[in-house]
């Protein structure tokens, strides 16, 4: 028998939230309208995580940014990809 697919929840943050990304893009959102808010454990796995090529994140003056999408540290309780009609 084989098992089903694992719930988003147990997936990496880096799968879990690259499919996000590139959907948010697909619907033609500007990657500048998104913002990662993660849970310092998801924050923590996803610059630890070894099958994450290292072009897909980026360190620099503004913070953290995965596949070119600001990162926030902490704060939640749950990691979230909010997109600009979320932030106001």
């Amino acid at each position: 028998m084989s098992r089903p697919p694992p719930s988003p929840r147990n997936q990496p943050p880096g799968e879990r939230f690259r499919a996000q990304i590139e959907a948010a893009l697909a619907e033609g959102v500007a990657r500048e309208d998104l913002r990662l808010r993660l849970t310092l454990r998801d924050a923590n796995s996803l610059s630890r995580d070894p099958t994450i090529p290292l072009a897909d994140i980026a360190y620099g003056a503004g913070g953290m940014k995965f596949l070119g999408v600001p990162v926030e540290r902490g704060g939640v309780d749950a990691s979230v990809l909010e997109r600009k009609r979320d932030l106001a």
